[in-house]
């Protein structure tokens, strides 16, 4: 590409009928997102696929107000512009990377897009000298305000308060089942399993560089076996839990974490700095685990720290008891 050159074009080099096909495409690819946000709320979240589905339907009628308005400036065809053939225009992220991220994240993206959308065409409304070009952008911002008192409408009729904490509700299960319950298992897994095989190593050989080693070997291992192991117990489909893909990817970097953690001291080449450090990172770990439980299991927490501080210093005791024996 020649320097300099960019295939997009400048805001201000668009003519008005550019402007209004642009804001036109504009309604169109915001319409589509907002019925893939009711579609893939459906069935979890029926009043706020609603809320999506009005939402879908408003931006349906201010593009058809602006087809008419372009017909009878400027005739029926329309040119083919989009929101990536200028440069500087809002962008939206991709629907598949908001839709995967929950019902808040989605909530957040349609404020969002409404208010960025405002913002644009009023800015550019200021920034320009022609009186007709300045009337058109200022209807389009005016247009994107009445949609956020809309969305505000569909809200209220379709999501009250005992709608919207029901809803809330289940989004947090949701995250739970697929993401905290999943990763928990792996990090008590990852920090528990690896103590006795890295600490039976440290003690056996007091070197640093086959006790990392080995450390990452393990976190390494268990990291994939139990995110396989995740992915393939459960499909979701009856259980409820969400993705085996998610569940799986939770799974298996929070195992591999929870082994890299006492793992990663040994880096350090003098043995008891090293292992003193890794001491200080299990204890943290573990008492992390315990709060976990108690803060998204619901498990009380002086059984949670039972179960976890305890077994983890077991499990670390048996494996300096091997190494040093």
């Amino acid at each position: 590409m020649i320097p300099g050159f960019t295939s997009r074009k400048r805001f201000s080099d668009l003519t008005e009928q550019e402007v209004l096909a642009l804001a036109i495409s504009s309604e169109e690819d915001d319409a589509r997102i907002y019925r893939q946000y009711a579609e893939r709320l459906r069935v979890d979240f029926p009043a706020s696929a609603k809320v999506f589905d009005g939402m879908a339907e408003e931006e349906d009628t201010h593009r058809r107000r602006l087809i008419e308005l372009h017909k009878k400036r400027f005739g029926d065809m329309i040119p083919l512009i989009r929101r990536e053939h200028v440069s500087g225009y809002y962008a939206r992220r991709p629907i598949w990377l908001v839709e995967n991220l929950g019902l808040d994240r989605m909530r957040d993206e349609a404020e969002a897009m409404e208010k960025q959308a405002e913002h644009f065409y009023r800015m550019a409304a200021e920034r320009t000298q022609d009186a007709d070009t300045r009337k058109l952008l200022g209807d389009l911002a005016a247009a994107e305000a009445g949609h956020s008192a809309k969305a505000d409408k569909l809200e209220e009729k379709h999501l009250d308060e005992d709608a919207r904490g029901s809803e809330d509700r289940e989004a947090h299960r949701k995250f739970v089942l697929t993401w905290v319950q999943p990763g928990l298992a792996g990090l008590m897994d990852g920090s528990v399993s690896t103590l006795a095989p890295i600490f039976a190593t440290a003690f056996a050989t007091q070197d640093t560089h086959t006790t990392f080693l080995v450390g990452l070997a393990a976190s390494i291992g268990a990291g994939i076996s139990m995110g396989f192991t995740e992915a393939a117990s459960d499909d979701g489909q009856l259980s409820g839990r969400g993705s085996p893909v998610k569940r799986g990817i939770s799974a298996g970097v929070m195992t591999t974490l929870g082994g890299l953690g006492h793992a990663l001291p040994y880096l350090i080449p003098h043995f008891w700095t090293a292992t003193i450090i890794a001491m200080v990172v299990v204890f943290v770990e573990l008492w992390a685990i315990a709060w976990i439980q108690n803060r998204y299991m619901d498990t009380p927490f002086l059984r949670a720290t039972f179960q976890v501080v305890v077994g983890g210093a077991l499990v670390f005791a048996a494996g300096a008891i091997i190494g040093g024996g």
